[in-house]
Formats: structure tokens, C-alpha cells, sequence
């Protein structure tokens, strides 16, 4: 039997399979709120046979977006838009959907990735951005106001706020984001965070506002609801963070109750230093699965079924998360059952497009 294709569970939630669907920004939304561009996007995604959706990185408020067209989940408009989107995604798929919930701190503010990427000044459509110190991503961008501990609690507020929103949408799973050098993970990273206060310097402070956040989103989520967490393992820079700081992160995690652990890397630093290859983040994903007794994602150029198969039958991973992989061939999870000899989910109108040679891949839907 195909370990990819066996279930698991996060939490309290059980999953058909081990294939997560990564959140990846869209840069589709109207001030926060989910667009006619969301509903095609997730719904598409919705029918592939994965495991688990989880929803792009949401702001928390508007300051936390990475650009102006980020999604966002902090006030009634912008629930209720992404909740009209879940409505017609759920019509016609039962697959598990969780949100990953974010704030950008200094890597706010700029433009779409197809407009250059770009940091944006206030009078280009901006907006002041923060950190946990005054230090910028680049040297060319604005400086981030190192965050106060008023803000600081405003900002926890806010995931709290978003993670009731997240709940009275009915999704199954909230991640919170602590990779690609957005805010926490500027918290966790001697590189970006300089403070002299309990939130800077030792380990133990720089782990603060993470744990923080994660306990406070664990508090009000429903305790049958999993929350994992999102790093990155690295920043790919002599003197950042490391594997060994993300153990220890890892291990706290654990011990307050995260669900699962989704291991990336990067994204703190333009000095980062990456040897792209398949599966270039896994072995990460293998060292902090060693480390704690809860499930670990791994993630990165995971692109062929058995690659896939093979980290879960080596124990490097507990589950497999595609991103751009998944926008390229948003079936990939049929074409994977289908080479590996499994049966995955799919839609009625979709079950005479199985070929011939795999008949008996599509099982019917339960309920």
C-alpha cells in the first residue's frame, strides 16, 4: 500500500491522504477580501484529491499584507467575502481547508511579484512598515519602526481576532506563519532581530512572540481543530537562524500543543545562499522529525510520485506539501495515485476522463 496515499492525522483531524496543497499568495483580493479569482483558484485546487488545502497567508490587519492585494481575515468584509468563496468550494468538495495566518512586518508593503516586487513608499501606495527592530530587507527599502510592546499586543490581538474569523468559516485547520522572513520569523533571527528587550537576544526571547502568538491562537481555535506552524529551517546565512535554533523552536512548539510542523526555508535575507535541487529543504524536514513526536510536512521541489513516496517510506517526513508543483499540474495527486497504485477522490463529472489503463483510480466521495 502507498504510504502517500495511506490517512493520517493532525490533531483531531484526519486526513485521506499525505498530500497537503502549500499556501501560495494569489495577490488577487480587493483591500483583504477574496475575489471571483480565489473561488476559481481554490475550487480548482478543491477537486485535485489532495490530503489538505491550506489557504494562502491571510493578514492579520491591513499593515501585515505583503502587497495591497494580499488577503486578509481581520474584519467583517473580509470574512464574509472569503466566506462566500468556501460556500461554492464546498458545494462540491469535502476536502479539509485550513488558513495559514500571517503578518508580513518589513517585508510589507511592495509590489506583486509580476510587477518587480518592489518595496512601495507611502505616496507609491504604501505603507509604513515594522519589525521587531528598525532594520530593513533591503538596503534600498524603507525603514520598518521597531515594533512597541503596545503593537506587539496588537498584533497578537489580531491573530486571535483572525483565528475566530477562521473558526466561524467552518475551516478545519489554522497554520500559523513563522517562515520566509515575515514578521515572527524576524523575531526568531539574531540577523533581523536586535532588540534588548525579552522579545531580543537569547534564544529563549527570540522564540517569545512565536509561542506567544501560537498559544493564543491555540486558546480560542477549537480544541478539535489541529493549529500547526510554519518555519523556515534556515536563513541560509552564517550567524541567522539554523536547524539547531528550528529544533528548539520545534520542540516548544510540541509542547504547547502544535499539531504539525511545516518545514521551509528562507526568505530573510537577500544574502541567503540556496543549493536548489529536488527535495533541497527534506533533510531539514528529516533532522526536526527525529526531534519531536508530532507530524512534520516537508516541502520544496517535490515534484515526482515517487520522490514523494520515498520520503515518507524513509521517515524523512510524515507528509509531502506541493506549491508551485500543484499550480503546474493541479491533478498531480491523480497522476500520483495513478502511478502508485492508489485511488484518490474525485468529482462525478470528472470520473470518464479516467483512463484505461488505471481504472478503479477515482473512489466515490463519502456521505
Amino acid at each position: 500500500m502507498s504510504q502517500l496515499f495511506s490517512p493520517i492525522t493532525l490533531g483531531k483531524l484526519t486526513l485521506e491522504n499525505r498530500i497537503a496543497i502549500a499556501p501560495m499568495c494569489q495577490y488577487s483580493a480587493d483591500h483583504g477580501k477574496a475575489t471571483a479569482w480565489h473561488r476559481i483558484h481554490l475550487g480548482h485546487l478543491a477537486l485535485s484529491g489532495a490530503g489538505l488545502l491550506i489557504i494562502e497567508a491571510s493578514a492579520i490587519e491591513p499593515a501585515g499584507r505583503i502587497t495591497p492585494e494580499d488577503l486578509g481575515l481581520w474584519n467583517d468584509e473580509t470574512e464574509l467575502a472569503l466566506g462566500d468563496v468556501l460556500k461554492d468550494v464546498r458545494k462540491y468538495s469535502r476536502m479539509p481547508t485550513g488558513i495559514q495566518l500571517a503578518h508580513a512586518g518589513r517585508k510589507a508593503s511592495t509590489e506583486a511579484p509580476w510587477h518587480g516586487g518592489g518595496f512601495l513608499r507611502p505616496e507609491e501606495g504604501g505603507w509604513q512598515t515594522s519589525s521587531a527592530s528598525a532594520v530593513p530587507f533591503n538596503e534600498t527599502d524603507g525603514t520598518p519602526l521597531a515594533l512597541t510592546k503596545a503593537r506587539i499586543e496588537e498584533i497578537k490581538q489580531g491573530f486571535i481576532d483572525s483565528a475566530i474569523r477562521a473558526d466561524r468559516l467552518g475551516l478545519d485547520l489554522i497554520e500559523v506563519h513563522a517562515a520566509h522572513g515575515y514578521l515572527l520569523h524576524q523575531f526568531l533571527s539574531p540577523l533581523s532581530n536586535q532588540r534588548q528587550d525579552e522579545y531580543g537576544g537569547s534564544l529563549e526571547n527570540r522564540l517569545r512572540l512565536t509561542l506567544e502568538i501560537f498559544r493564543e491562537v491555540r486558546r480560542v481555535f477549537p480544541a478539535h481543530k489541529p493549529v500547526g506552524v510554519r518555519i523556515s529551517a534556515t536563513d541560509w546565512v552564517e550567524g541567522g537562524w539554523d536547524l539547531s535554533q528550528s529544533i528548539v523552536l520545534s520542540k516548544a512548539l510540541a509542547e504547547a500543543g502544535c499539531a504539525y510542523i511545516h518545514v521551509s526555508s528562507g526568505g530573510l535575507s537577500p544574502q541567503q545562499k540556496i543549493g536548489v535541487r529536488p527535495g533541497y529543504q527534506v533533510p531539514f524536514a528529516a533532522e526536526i522529525k527525529k526531534a519531536v513526536t508530532i507530524p512534520v510536512i516537508a516541502v520544496g521541489l517535490i515534484t515526482e510520485p515517487e520522490q514523494a513516496e520515498a520520503i515518507l517510506v524513509e521517515q524523512e517526513a510524515d507528509m509531502v506539501a506541493l506549491a508551485r508543483g500543484m499550480l503546474y499540474d493541479p491533478r498531480w495527486p491523480w497522476h500520483a495515485a495513478a502511478k502508485l497504485g492508489a485511488k484518490v477522490q474525485a468529482p462525478e463529472q470528472y470520473w470518464r476522463s479516467e483512463p484505461h489503463e488505471v481504472k478503479g483510480l477515482f473512489k466515490p466521495k463519502k456521505g
